[in-house]
């Protein structure tokens, strides 16, 4: 096994329990709160596909594909606190979204060498993405750290454990 294929197996992992939970949330379900200082998933999704975009396009420049104008802003700390589901993208739409994005880094992936991912990353990201392949694993890691709410959220919805 390489550098891409060890870095994009953990990027498949964190897409497989995620999705894995997603998968049959309505978008009603998707606004519940595991606390009532927590986020609920619809904004944890907005925030995990702008950060993709962004983790991404820091290390590479220009390679992500363009989020819809607005998208940013629909997903940051301080709309974190909303709980009117209109500020926020559908689950199909986030879910395509989502998609387009992990589809364009798993190419851009696919087509570096294990020297492009040892190379350094941006000086403002370093103390989480200290080099290219660092960036890239991240991506399934920030994932799973999401998932561990939703497994909560659906065990308070009454469904039982997927893994």
């Amino acid at each position: 096994m390489n550098a891409r294929e060890a870095v994009n197996l953990a990027m498949d992992s964190g897409q497989m329990i995620g999705l894995g939970y997603l998968d049959d949330m309505t978008d009603e379900e998707l606004m519940h709160r595991p606390h009532p200082d927590c986020n609920h998933i619809k904004w944890q999704l907005g925030h995990l596909i702008s950060s993709e975009h962004h983790i991404i396009n820091g290390v590479l420049p220009g390679t992500m594909p363009e989020l819809p104008e607005g998208f940013g802003e629909r997903y940051t700390p301080e709309t974190a606190k909303s709980d009117d589901a209109s500020a926020f993208d559908s689950k199909e739409e986030l879910l395509k979204l989502y998609n387009e994005q992990r589809a364009a880094a798993v190419a851009k992936l696919e087509s570096l060498t294990d020297e492009d991912l040892s190379q350094e990353g941006p000086e403002e990201m370093k103390a989480y993405a200290p080099t290219v392949g660092a960036a890239f694993d991240l991506l399934g890691g920030h994932w799973l750290m999401h998932a561990g709410q939703w497994a909560v959220i659906r065990r308070q919805l009454g469904r039982p454990p997927l893994f």
